[in-house]
């Protein structure tokens, strides 16, 4: 095979001049740089071993020989401590987060296990060597050869080797959550070629981001989890990890605790670099994010994530929050934010309609909440693929119309004529043309008035009820159920606490919940997860409309499989519009940044990562919040002592 021949062998070595080229784009002279790029790449089209993945081929940001990424100090102190709120509602009843049962602790996958590769921050999917000191994929794309770092090692001293990879696979695809079983999907066969060498053998070679998601894997260590439960979560016995820290205490379902691991093997990764700072973290669970919000502006929080607009706005003015010891700041503001939306049940017999859902959907009043509950800070959803160059917009261009013609009387007429746009008012909260928009098509549905309702031609009125976890979030309710009471459609709100909420979710026992869905600037598998015809019926997907459309199906896959960057966004608009036109939620809103409020005593790299807050690279200043002044001199100060 050519990848253990001639051209494999020429091929290996180091580019001579990608060390210069990346000083050549640090300097800012980019035009050579490219050309360089360009050579050097030849050997990625060849299959020959390499640090790094791209989707595509293309060149990565960070060429051979990198020294650490642009968004870290590499120069950051090590020591202090940061507690931080989950991002989980409830509490964790297990540790591990690669299960569908229960809730586990998200960060666990970044800070007690390292994957095979890390991926970057600052660019849209490329992923390079952590576990993995070598990628080889194969020149047709049917085969991934991964080469471990001999000094990658578990926390107690035992070498990571291709059977713990191989094992790992396995575990997760057997009893794993469900979006691995998706995301795995095209994968045939894991062989162990030697202890730091396997191969992953491709169904087909169309899955762009197949390598990188494997690349994305983490390692567990086959001689401790062949012991243990893994399929219920494995309970709260602090795991054994390969990672830059330990889980040193559990309290649980309610807080757990980790130390950094000082010994950790890959700390002088240019991977890791400026990375992993701080000597304790901890993660606390809140049934209540008011409590959490609370906790925090009592001082037993540092940082803490908000997902209440409401919240974020008004939740936390006073005097820290005047001089500076409180910092509120929309972090990550060109990150992909989630799609997040009132989600219809498409089981529910009254929305299998689309005019009936397309009704309910005109009469939330978007601008007037937006206004007068969360100082208009918010934009407004219309896209599955938000802030981004994935969403659809305008009208769908020659190569968009080519991919939806299969689809023509299969999906909605509007998707090839006009582009989608979610119902406007003009913010007084008197939505009266909309109403009378929503009464045309609910008439035309079969619905007609009787007395104060509308009902169907058996008699049953149209009703449903709004599945609600989030404290508060009534006020956003409230003005929506106004409006539709006005012209008969019944509308009510279920408060239940965080597991019966789980529980019912699970089990699709619910007429409308809100939902969020991560936006990936590259996506791929995981949109079966979300939109999927195969997950509708399963308790552990996302797919929360329980949709089944087989043109959805379609474009997904046409999406999964396009081969350059190009094809993939066309794909993305054309199944954002079949989304967007079929009315299976109520978009909502997104904010300009990660809404995140902490207490002001971390210094943060002066070049922010694009794509997510960067926690871990922040690092802590004082054992205290101090004010903007105060901050501003402890800066001058590390920047005196050359940080």
């Amino acid at each position: 095979m050519i990848a253990n021949g001639g051209f494999a062998k020429m091929y290996s070595k180091p580019c001579p001049i990608k060390k210069r080229l990346w000083l050549h784009n640090l300097s800012g002279r980019h035009g050579f740089g490219v050309l360089l790029t360009t050579l050097c790449l030849a050997s990625a089209a060849w299959g020959a071993p390499q640090g790094y993945l791209t989707v595509y081929g293309e060149a990565p940001r960070y060429a051979d020989g990198f020294e650490h990424f642009d968004y870290v100090n590499p120069q950051a102190p090590k020591g202090g401590s940061l507690r931080r709120s989950s991002t989980e509602d409830g509490a964790f009843d297990h540790i591990v987060p690669y299960v569908d049962r229960g809730t586990g602790v998200t960060q666990v996958d970044s800070w007690l296990y390292s994957p095979l590769g890390y991926r970057s921050k600052d660019e849209p999917y490329t992923v390079y060597g952590l576990v993995a000191r070598q990628f080889e994929l194969a020149p047709d794309r049917s085969w991934l050869r991964v080469v471990l770092n001999d000094k990658a090692r578990f926390a107690d001293g035992q070498p990571i080797t291709a059977e713990d990879v191989r094992y790992t696979f396995t575990l997760f695809m057997t009893q794993g959550s469900l979006k691995y079983r998706q995301q795995f999907a095209d994968v045939d066969q894991v062989r162990v070629e030697s202890p730091t060498q396997v191969r992953f053998t491709f169904k087909n070679t169309g899955n762009r981001n197949l390598p990188l998601d494997i690349a994305g894997l983490p390692v567990l260590p086959e001689h401790w989890w062949k012991s243990r439960d893994f399929a219920s979560g494995g309970g709260f016995e602090p795991p054994l990890g390969s990672g830059p820290y330990r889980v040193s205490r559990v309290d649980p379902g309610r807080s757990i605790h980790f130390e950094r691991n000082k010994d950790w093997w890959g700390r002088d990764l240019p991977v890791s670099r400026g990375l992993y700072n701080f000597d304790e973290l901890s993660v606390e669970f809140f049934g209540d994010t008011e409590v959490a919000r609370q906790v925090l502006k009592g001082g037993a929080l540092d940082y803490n994530r908000e997902f209440s607009a409401t919240s974020y706005t008004l939740g936390y003015d006073g005097a820290a929050l005047d001089d500076g010891r409180l910092v509120r700041e929309h972090l990550a503001p060109g990150a992909a934010q989630e799609a997040q939306g009132f989600v219809f049940n498409l089981s529910k017999p009254m929305f299998q309609d689309r005019r009936v859902r397309q009704a309910i959907a005109l009469l939330w009043d978007f601008e007037w909440s937006n206004r007068q509950m969360m100082r208009s800070l918010y934009i407004r959803q219309r896209s599955y693929f938000s802030h981004g160059d994935l969403a659809a917009t305008g009208l769908p261009d020659t190569e968009e119309l080519n991919i939806l013609e299969p689809w023509r009387g299969k999906i909605p007429d509007e998707v090839f004529t006009q582009a989608f746009e979610p119902s406007k008012t003009d913010g007084s909260g008197i939505v009266r043309a909309q109403q009378l928009q929503a009464l045309r098509l609910l008439e035309s549905a079969g619905w007609r008035p009787r007395g104060d309702q509308l009902v169907n031609a058996a008699g049953q009125p149209l009703s449903f009820t709004f599945l609600n976890v989030q404290r508060g979030f009534e006020r956003l309710l409230l003005p929506f159920k106004r409006n539709l009471a006005q012209i008969g459609v019944g509308f009510s709100i279920r408060q239940v606490d965080s597991a019966q909420y789980t529980n019912r979710v699970r089990a699709r026992d619910y007429d409308m919940i809100v939902a969020a869905y991560p936006v990936s600037p590259t996506p791929g598998r995981e949109l079966y997860n979300y939109y999927g015809s195969e997950s509708a019926a399963d308790p552990g997907s996302n797919n929360y409309a329980v949709l089944r459309d087989p043109a959805v199906d379609g474009l997904i896959a046409g999406l999964v499989d396009a081969d350059s960057r190009g094809r993939m966004v066309h794909y993305a608009h054309a199944l954002d519009r079949v989304l967007q036109w079929g009315y299976y939620w109520i978009p909502n809103y997104y904010p300009p940044g990660v809404s995140s409020v902490w207490w002001n005593r971390y210094g943060r790299p002066r070049l922010q990562a694009d794509n997510e807050p960067g926690l871990d690279t922040w690092w802590q200043i004082s054992p205290t919040a101090l004010t903007s002044v105060q901050m501003q001199r402890a800066e001058e100060g590390e920047r005196h002592v050359g940080l």
